[in-house]
C-alpha cells in the first residue's frame, strides 16, 4: 500500500484491519514502518495538502479530509498553515478555472460561484476576496 502513495497511520491501520489483520500485529507493523522511516504522518500531510491544493480545494476542506484520515486537528492546521499558499489567490484560481476570468455580473451568478467556492472549502473572507463584493440585486 505504501508503494503507491503515502498513508496516514490511522488510514493504513483501517485498511489492514479491513483485510483481517489483528490489532496487535497492525500496531507492531506500523511501529516498525515508522521506525524505518517508511511511514510518516508529516510526509503524508505535506503531500496531501499539496495534492488537494493543486486540485483547487480550500483550507477548510483539506483540514476536514485530513481529520477523516486520522490526522489530529493541530497537525492538520499546522500543515495547511505551513503551506505558504495564499488561499485567497487559490480561491481566485479555482473560480477562474471553473467560470473563466470575468467576475459575475449579477447577484444570482455571484451566489452560484460563492457556493462553489464554499463547497471547495474556502472561507467567507477568501470567497469575498476572489469574487469581490456582491452586485446589487
Amino acid at each position: 500500500m505504501l508503494a503507491r502513495r503515502e498513508h496516514a497511520r490511522g488510514e493504513l491501520a483501517f485498511k489492514l484491519a479491513a483485510r483481517g489483520a489483528e490489532a496487535n500485529a497492525i500496531r507492531r507493523v506500523l511501529d516498525a514502518l515508522e521506525a524505518r522511516g517508511l511511514l510518516s504522518e508529516e510526509r503524508f500531510t505535506e503531500q496531501f495538502v499539496r495534492s488537494r491544493r493543486n486540485r483547487g480545494h480550500g483550507p477548510r476542506r483539506i483540514r476536514e479530509d485530513l481529520r477523516r484520515r486520522g490526522i489530529d486537528d493541530a497537525a492538520a492546521r499546522e500543515a495547511v498553515g505551513r503551506d505558504g499558499e495564499c488561499w485567497s489567490e487559490q480561491a481566485s484560481r479555482a473560480r477562474n478555472r471553473r467560470f473563466g476570468e470575468d467576475l459575475p455580473a449579477d447577484y444570482r451568478e455571484w451566489v452560484r460561484q460563492a457556493r462553489f467556492l464554499e463547497r471547495r472549502g474556502f472561507t467567507a473572507e477568501q470567497i469575498r476576496s476572489a469574487l469581490g463584493p456582491p452586485p446589487r440585486r
